[in-house]
Order: C-alpha cells, then sequence, then structure tokens
C-alpha cells in the first residue's frame, strides 16, 4: 500500500521559487510511489499543475487535519518558512502545521529549508522544542545548520533543491535580465537610482524585467521600467510576467546579465552561467552572495565597484562550485522508505 505524505509550504501563491521546490519534491515523491497531498492558498492551480494529487487550502484547519491524520508523513518546506521576518504569524502558522503532525504521531522532515532570523523570543522557544520532535531536518546554509546544533538539534546540511534543475545551455542574447520584488526596504529613491546605473552601464542592451510573483513583483517591475524610459527613451525595455517556471528558466538562460533580489533567481542565474548581481533585502541573499562571491548592492547605500565586479565576474570559477552542489536526497529517502 502506498505512504501518504503531505507538503507544507508556501505553495499556490504563484512564487516561481517556492513552485520550483514543490515541482522538485512532486517528482522525488513520485519516483519513490508516494501518494500526494499538498497545502496550497489555490488547491485548483495546484492539482492543475501536477498528475494525480490531492491539495487541500492553507486555512482551512480541518481539511488539513484530517489529510495530515490519514497520511504517514508531513514534510515542510523547503524555502525559509521558519523565521518571523515575514511575521510572527507566518512562523506560527508553519509551526502549528508541523504541531498538528507531531500530536497525530506522524513522522515528520523538515524539507532544505532556512531556518531563521527568528528574533522573537516566543518564536525562537516554540522553533526550538517543535524541531526537537522531527524525525529528519535538513537545511540549505551553514547558519541554519549552526543555529541547530547551538539548539542541541541534528540536522543535514545541503544544498537548495532548485540547483538540481536541468537550465538549457542556450546561446546568450544582448540582455540584462533584472529581477525585482517588493519589500520594506525598497524605495523609490533605490529604484530610480538603480534606473540611472543601468541605464548608464547597459544603455546598449535590452533590458527584460523579471515579474516572478506577480501579486508582490509586477507593480515594483512597472515602476521600474517607468523609470528607465523617462532616462533613456530610447532604451529598450520588456516586463516578463504571469510565466511559467519553465518559461522563467529559458528565458533567463539567455541573458548575459543578471540584477537580482530574488534568491531563487540568482540560483537559476548561477546554473546558467550568467554574470549576476544580488540586491540585499534578506540576509539569504546575503547568504548565497557571499557563497559564490558575488557583488552585493545594499539598497540604502551608494553603488560603489558592484557593476564593475558584475562585468569581471569570473564565470569558470563559479562553475567549479555550481558542480559541486548534488543534492543529497539519503536521509530523506531512508525516512520515507524505512519509516523509521
Amino acid at each position: 500500500m502506498k505512504k501518504r505524505v503531505v507538503l507544507s509550504g508556501y505553495f499556490g501563491f504563484k512564487n516561481f521559487g517556492d513552485e520550483a521546490i514543490l515541482s522538485v519534491l512532486v517528482d522525488k515523491l513520485k519516483q519513490l510511489n508516494k501518494r500526494i497531498t499538498v497545502i496550497s492558498s489555490d488547491p485548483q492551480y495546484t492539482t492543475g499543475k501536477f498528475k494525480h494529487i490531492r491539495s487541500v487550502h492553507t486555512f482551512k484547519i480541518p481539511d488539513i487535519i484530517s489529510v495530515i491524520f490519514k497520511s504517514d508523513f508531513l514534510i515542510s518546506g523547503g524555502g525559509s518558512l521558519l523565521q518571523d521576518i515575514t511575521s510572527l504569524k507566518s512562523l506560527i502558522y508553519y509551526l502549528f502545521i508541523i504541531f498538528i503532525a507531531l500530536i497525530l504521531r506522524k513522522k515528520v522532515i523538515i524539507f532544505a529549508q532556512g531556518i531563521g532570523p527568528i528574533s522573537n523570543p516566543i518564536g525562537i522557544v516554540l522553533t526550538k522544542n517543535i524541531l526537537k520532535h522531527c524525525s529528519y531536518i535538513s537545511v540549505r546554509d551553514i547558519k541554519s545548520h549552526e543555529l541547530l546544533k547551538s539548539w542541541g538539534i541534528d540536522s543535514d546540511l545541503l544544498c537548495d533543491p532548485i540547483f538540481s534543475t536541468e537550465v538549457p545551455a542556450v546561446e546568450k542574447n544582448n540582455t540584462v535580465a533584472v529581477q525585482l520584488r517588493n519589500c520594506k526596504s525598497l524605495n523609490e529613491d533605490f529604484i530610480d537610482r538603480l534606473a540611472q546605473k543601468i541605464s548608464q552601464e547597459f544603455s546598449d542592451k535590452q533590458i527584460k524585467i523579471y515579474s516572478f510573483q506577480d501579486s508582490i513583483d509586477l507593480e515594483v517591475c512597472k515602476k521600474f521600467e517607468k523609470a528607465l524610459n523617462m532616462l533613456n527613451p530610447e532604451i529598450q525595455t520588456e516586463i516578463y510576467a504571469n510565466l511559467t517556471d519553465a518559461q522563467i528558466i529559458q528565458n533567463l538562460a539567455k541573458a548575459e546579465f543578471l540584477i537580482a533580489m530574488r534568491f531563487h533567481a540568482i540560483i537559476i542565474g548561477l546554473l546558467a552561467g550568467v554574470k549576476t548581481l544580488g540586491i540585499n533585502y534578506d540576509i539569504k541573499i546575503e547568504k548565497i552572495s557571499s557563497e559564490f562571491n558575488l557583488p552585493l548592492l545594499n539598497m540604502q547605500k551608494p553603488f560603489k565597484k558592484q557593476f564593475s565586479e558584475l562585468k569581471q565576474q569570473n564565470l569558470e570559477e563559479i562553475k567549479s562550485k555550481i558542480n559541486s552542489k548534488n543534492f543529497n536526497w539519503s536521509g530523506f529517502e531512508k525516512i520515507l522508505n524505512n519509516n523509521v
């Protein structure tokens, strides 16, 4: 009889990174012959995207309890679910889903998450005590691994599962990809300064502006395009919105340069051999930029050498680091296959 697995994450919001992680997870679980139910903010979208899976709504708690009760495993992740930068309410929600599974005596897998930052003392206590009862924990960065270690919790340090994405080998065209998202620290001044710098550095190139989650990204992408066109009416711009995961990957892979805010945009750029510059809106961008020695823009500070560093980036050095990023499924498979 097939084992039943429930997936909990930021699914159904049509955010490229989380949907790509879900694709990786669903593909792997189907290979392992598991029955899959996804907790999603848009169950119709999720079941339409993936064949032969079930889905329940993010906020229909009775339905969630019912499917977890009938399941064998809960998988929480990937991404950055267990943090309170987004909100304490978000952290409590994802911990609550894990707590339900533990109360119902289900095996819980924390899948390739970035843990923290968590600043609220209550959030720290809850996270620490709930994670101690999980069957298997994997994290995607060294700081998360060290944080859990300081709490006395074992975890496997893995790369982000999106590093296993197959990116097509395509010829680079004369384009600069700019991927933006709205956030508290993003303001009109930064948009204007970024537009001015890109206009100065790349006036001879086409500027492709990417919205990865239209409900959050699209408005700021339009503002940026308008700022560029006001500075230089001759510059060629185009906004890419409402794309499938495959379309995003295929188009980004063609770019010569990438300037990006989102974590998974940076990963796709690195996989595709695109010279990449990060915009530091969150600690995870700082982490991956440091790991791959990428230039990084601080939204509150003047630009300095970042664009010259972008142009001089050593792609061979990055490629050698990318080649070492093989996602290790062994701990994950052991729990799922043996139910230990």
